[in-house]
């Protein structure tokens, strides 16, 4: 069987994937802060990978996807 090629996701697709991959693992009093728990979890991730990435390749490649994941990440609301 052969594997189907993924697409790369736009920075909104991954913003989205990001912060609802982290929702349920977050807790708060109301689904609104509890999607602001998961947004600020999202921007570690991003940010944690960037600081990898940079690390072990420079110039990052990845530099301005992250960047523009991370400003649709902040844009996100209940």
């Amino acid at each position: 069987m052969l594997k189907q090629k993924r697409k790369g996701m736009t920075p909104k697709e991954k913003a989205n994937e990001l912060v609802y991959k982290h929702f349920d693992f977050v807790e708060a009093w109301s689904v609104s802060n509890q999607i602001e728990n998961a947004k600020q979890c999202a921007l570690i991730t991003v940010n944690e990978i960037q600081l990898y990435l940079d690390e072990v390749m420079l110039p990052n490649p990845f530099d301005q996807y992250l960047n523009q994941v991370k400003t649709e990440i902040k844009k996100i609301t209940a």
